[in-house]
C-alpha cells in the first residue's frame, strides 16, 4: 500500500460560534474517549506513513517554533501515535500558530481547551484558541489512527468540533498514607492527559506522613516523614512534577489538610497540635493544630507563603474535614479561648459577604444532592467527589456507578448549577501503593473523564459506551499504563512492563 503525506496543521481560530456538526452513531472506524461534543466521520480512509507523516505550525499563528509545550506535545504525539518508529526522522520540526501564546505559563481555571479538528485527504488541520485546546485536539488525534491486521496505520476522514463539559476535572493522588514513588505520579500524569483531566489534586501530606520537603521548616519531613531521605519529595520533585503537568495541560493543586489530619506534622513542629487532656491533666496524646498560641498563627501563615512560592496554581485546598472536637473540648486552655471567641462575636461581628473566594469539596454522604443544592443555594461555587472515591472496588464492571453520576442532577435553579465548576476522582492512600495504583485507577477514573467532559445527553448508556472504553482501555495498555480489564477479552496490545 502506497500511504500519501499527511501535514498536521495547528491554527489558531475562535469556533465557539461556528454550525455544529452532528454526532454518528456508527463507532466502525475509531473509539474515541472521552467523546466529542460533535462529531463526524466517514468511511474514506488514508494510510499514514511515519516517514511522510509531519506536524507544522499555521502561519499567522501567536506560538512558533520554540513554543515549549507544543515542540514536546509534537514529539510526544508523534511516539504515540507510531510506537514501532523511535526515531524522530519523519518528524518535520514545527512552524507555530495559536490565537493565544501562552507557551511558557501555566494552565489555570481559565484556559481554553476547545478544538477543532478536520480530517481530510492528505491534511489535518487543528484549530484551538489556546495552547491547552491544541493538547486536547492532538490527543483525540492520536485516537484517531489504528493499524490493521498488517501493521499499516490508518485515518477516516473526520470532523471534531471540541470542548469540555467542567472547566475542573481532577484525580486526587494520597500520598501520605502510602508513598508514591515520583515515577507514579507521572505515569498517572500521562494518563490523565490521555483521558483529558485537567487537575492533578495532590493530597501530599496528612495524619500518618509529612513527604513534602519544607524549604522553611525542613523538620516536618526530617521527623514526619515515613523515612527522611528515602520516602520524601524534595523540592526538585516537586518542581518536576509540576513542569510535567504543565506539559500535558494539567493544573497541580496542592492539600495541606488542616486543622485536622495534622499529626504528622506535630513531630518537626513542637507546640503545633493541641495537647489533650484527661480530667485535669494532660493524657499524653494530641489532637488538631492548637488554635490558642500565636505560634500556631505565624508557622501557618509561613507554610502557606512557601506553598503559594512553589505551586504556581491560584488554589490551594485546606481540607478543614473530620477535625476531632473531644480533644479541644477536654483543653481548658481551648475552652476559654472559645468562650472569649463567642463572646467577642455577641458584641462586633458582622458578615456582610461570603469569606473568600472559597471552593466547596462535596467528598461525603450517599445523598451528595442535597448537599448541591444547600451549598449552591447559599452562593458557593462547588466541586463533586462524593460518588467517585474509586479507591472503593467490589467485584464487577463498577466503573458504571461512576458513568451513571449526573453532577447537575440536584434540586435548584439554573444559576445554582452553574456554580458547579466540575468534579473529581479520589484514590486515597489506605490501601494503595505503587504496586496496585494504576490498575485500581484506570480504566475506572475514565468513566468520571467522560462524565467531566463530555455531553452528558450523548453519553447516558454505559452499554453504548462500553466498547469504546474497552478499546481505550486497551489504548492504555498500548501506552504503558497498567489498565485493568474490564471484562473477558484481550488486547491486540497486551502490557508488556514498560
Amino acid at each position: 500500500i502506497k500511504c500519501k503525506t499527511l501535514l498536521i496543521t495547528i491554527l489558531s481560530q475562535s469556533f465557539r460560534d461556528s454550525q455544529f456538526l452532528q454526532v454518528t452513531r456508527n463507532w466502525t472506524f475509531y473509539f474515541l474517549w472521552p467523546l466529542p461534543q460533535q462529531l463526524h466521520q466517514s468511511a474514506d480512509r488514508d494510510c499514514l506513513s511515519p516517514q511522510r507523516f509531519s506536524f507544522t505550525y499555521g502561519r499567522d499563528s501567536a506560538a512558533q517554533t520554540g513554543c515549549s509545550v507544543l515542540d514536546a506535545a509534537f514529539k510526544r504525539y508523534f511516539s504515540i501515535i507510531f510506537p514501532d518508529f523511535t526515531t524522530l526522522s519523519g518528524l518535520l520540526m514545527p512552524e507555530n500558530d495559536v490565537k493565544t501564546r501562552g507557551c511558557d505559563g501555566y494552565p489555570d481555571e481559565d484556559s481554553d481547551e476547545s478544538y477543532m479538528l478536520s480530517v481530510s485527504e492528505g491534511q489535518a488541520v487543528l484549530r484551538s484558541v489556546s495552547v491547552w485546546g491544541a493538547l486536547r485536539g492532538l490527543e483525540s488525534l492520536s485516537q484517531l489512527v489504528y493499524q490493521d491486521d498488517y501493521g499499516t496505520y490508518f485515518i477516516n476522514k473526520t470532523e471534531i468540533v471540541d470542548f469540555p463539559r467542567f472547566a475542573f476535572r481532577g484525580l486526587l493522588l494520597d500520598t501520605s498514607r502510602h508513598y508514591l514513588p515520583l515515577y507514579a505520579i507521572l505515569k498517572t500524569l500521562d494518563a490523565m492527559a490521555y483521558s483529558k483531566l485537567n487537575v492533578f489534586h495532590w493530597h501530599i501530606v496528612d495524619d500518618p506522613s509529612f513527604p513534602y520537603q519544607s524549604r522553611t521548616f525542613p523538620d516536618l519531613s526530617n521527623k514526619g516523614a515515613f523515612h527522611p531521605f528515602t520516602h520524601i519529595y524534595t523540592q526538585s520533585d516537586v518542581i518536576r512534577v509540576i513542569e510535567h503537568a504543565r506539559m500535558r495541560g494539567i493544573r497541580v493543586v496542592p492539600e495541606f489538610d488542616s486543622p485536622g489530619h495534622t499529626q504528622s506534622w506535630g513531630k518537626g513542629q513542637p507546640g503545633l497540635l493541641t495537647p489533650c487532656y484527661k480530667g485535669s491533666v494532660p493524657s499524653g496524646s494530641f489532637g488538631p493544630v492548637d488554635p490558642t498560641v500565636d505560634t500556631t498563627y505565624k508557622f501557618m501563615e509561613s507554610l502557606l507563603k512557601e506553598v503559594k512560592f512553589v505551586f504556581p496554581d491560584s488554589y490551594v485546598h485546606l481540607g478543614g474535614d473530620e477535625v476531632s472536637f473531644a480533644c479541644w473540648q477536654s483543653n481548658p486552655n481551648v475552652r476559654k479561648f472559645m468562650e472569649k471567641m463567642v463572646e467577642r462575636l455577641k458584641k462586633n461581628f458582622i458578615c456582610t459577604k461570603k469569606f473568600g473566594d472559597t471552593v466547596l469539596e462535596i467528598w461525603k454522604g450517599a445523598k451528595y444532592q442535597t448537599e448541591l443544592s444547600r451549598m449552591t443555594q447559599a452562593g458557593h461555587r462547588v466541586l463533586l467527589s462524593a460518588p467517585w472515591y474509586i479507591n472503593h472496588i467490589s467485584y464487577g464492571q463498577d466503573w458504571r456507578n461512576s458513568y451513571a453520576v449526573q453532577p447537575q442532577n440536584f434540586s435548584g435553579t439554573d444559576e445554582q448549577k452553574k456554580l458547579v465548576i466540575g468534579g473529581e476522582v479520589a484514590m486515597w492512600g489506605e490501601y494503595v501503593d505503587a504496586t496496585n495504583l494504576s490498575p485500581r485507577l484506570w480504566p475506572r477514573a475514565c468513566a468520571a473523564a467522560e462524565r467531566l467532559w463530555s455531553n452528558e445527553e450523548k453519553t447516558l448508556n454505559a452499554d453504548l459506551a462500553f466498547p469504546r472504553l474497552k478499546e481505550f482501555r486497551c489504548e492504555l495498555l498500548r501506552r504503558g499504563i497498567q489498565a485493568e480489564p474490564l471484562f473477558v477479552g484481550h488486547c491486540r496490545h497486551e502490557y508488556d512492563g514498560l
